[in-house]
């Protein structure tokens, strides 16, 4: 990102200054499409080095993109797991799935015999092209909700900063959001299309643009956004647990020889991301179920029936469906970024933006 000085920043949130802590952050987080929590507001932000002008920016826009493909595309097998785990349910009731997973080892070996072992990285591509949107649309709005909301903790109080930067990071995040949310529902359905076994072991979408094309015949542009409403409550309700819980415990934890301690600062990073990502988590799941039933027959009607329903049919343990293999797709992610950070100190002598969002 720039800021008005036109100087890229990097914000690492409540974790060091170190590229295996950041990539954890920003693969953990890039599940909730909240690339707006990582704005200047965050806890801890460092200074990261950027070419000048235009050419500057198409360089670091573009290398962010191959980040963003490298990473999605290491940890796209279990991100498949993720969600066929996740939205099992809504596929056995749509008479997509035959019986349910038994977890994360059963569903891989499941998945690979079935459909093969290319069949992991399905509904990649969609994952993918969606970072280029979304950056491009983070720089242009980021400006904007910054000016208007331009609340600063130590001269407007902790609860205006709070309440500030919950109200632009969810403007903001749901600003990009409306643009690209059609694509993270492309992604979804490609995903949690596994072959169907009692319709003859058949897909029911050829690809990224049948997944469009019947969704739109069947249920219109209301049909891609399905979900959409309790997405943008899913951007606000992180942010407030996220930077809730870090004003909460850093001052708690992270002081004497532990405040300067980068392993102290990483342990509590990690903590808060996966504790404010398992705690939004049934969030996520509603708002993906809503997704799945976009072209069938029962719909939900409202995010707060999808809740309710799932509640009351399945338990409580269906909204975190999933979330296992959620913090393993974080850690992956995360891996693969720090190394391609390194790649790219060795061969360009510079890192350029990491392909979080």
């Amino acid at each position: 990102m720039e800021d008005s000085n036109s100087k890229r920043l990097l914000c690492i949130r409540g974790v060091a200054s170190n590229s295996t802590a950041a990539s954890m952050a920003q693969a953990r987080l890039a599940n909730y499409d909240l690339s707006w929590v990582r704005s200047s507001s965050s806890p801890v932000c460092v200074q990261a080095p950027s070419e000048e002008g235009a050419s500057g920016f198409v360089i670091d826009f573009l290398m962010g993109g191959v980040s963003a493909a490298v990473s999605k595309t290491a940890a796209a097998p279990i991100e498949r797991v993720k969600l066929l785990i996740q939205n099992q349910d809504e596929m056995i009731r749509a008479g997509r799935l035959s019986e349910p997973y038994k977890g994360i080892g059963e569903c891989f070996r499941r998945t690979i015999k079935e459909e093969g072992m290319i069949s992991l990285w399905r509904g990649n591509t969609a994952n993918v092209i969606r970072y280029f949107p979304t950056q491009a649309l983070n720089f242009a709005f980021k400006d904007y909700f910054k000016k208007l909301f331009n609340f600063r903790k130590d001269r407007d109080g902790y609860w205006k900063w709070f309440a500030g930067n919950l109200a632009s990071g969810g403007a903001a995040g749901a600003s990009s959001l409306l643009f690209v949310y059609s694509l993270d529902y492309a992604r979804t359905r490609l995903a949690n299309d596994a072959k169907a076994a009692k319709k003859g072991g058949e897909r029911q979408f050829n690809g990224l643009v049948d997944v469009y094309t019947k969704t739109l015949k069947s249920d219109g542009i209301a049909g891609l956004y399905r979900g959409f409403n309790i997405s943008c409550v899913g951007i606000i309700v992180y942010r407030g647990l996220y930077f809730g819980m870090y004003d909460s415990l850093k001052p708690v934890l992270l002081v004497g020889t532990l405040q300067d301690s980068f392993f102290a600062s990483f342990a509590l990073g990690w903590v808060i991301t996966n504790g404010a990502g398992l705690a939004s988590y049934p969030i996520d799941t509603v708002r993906r179920r809503m997704m799945m039933t976009s072209g069938e027959a029962v719909k939900y009607k409202s995010s707060i029936h999808a809740f309710s329903e799932i509640l009351k049919n399945e338990g409580s343990k269906s909204l975190f469906k999933g979330a296992g293999a959620n913090i393993l797709r974080a850690i992956a992610g995360a891996g693969v970024l720090a190394g391609y950070d390194k790649l790219q100190l060795i061969v360009f002598g510079k890192k350029y933006g990491s392909g979080g969002a």
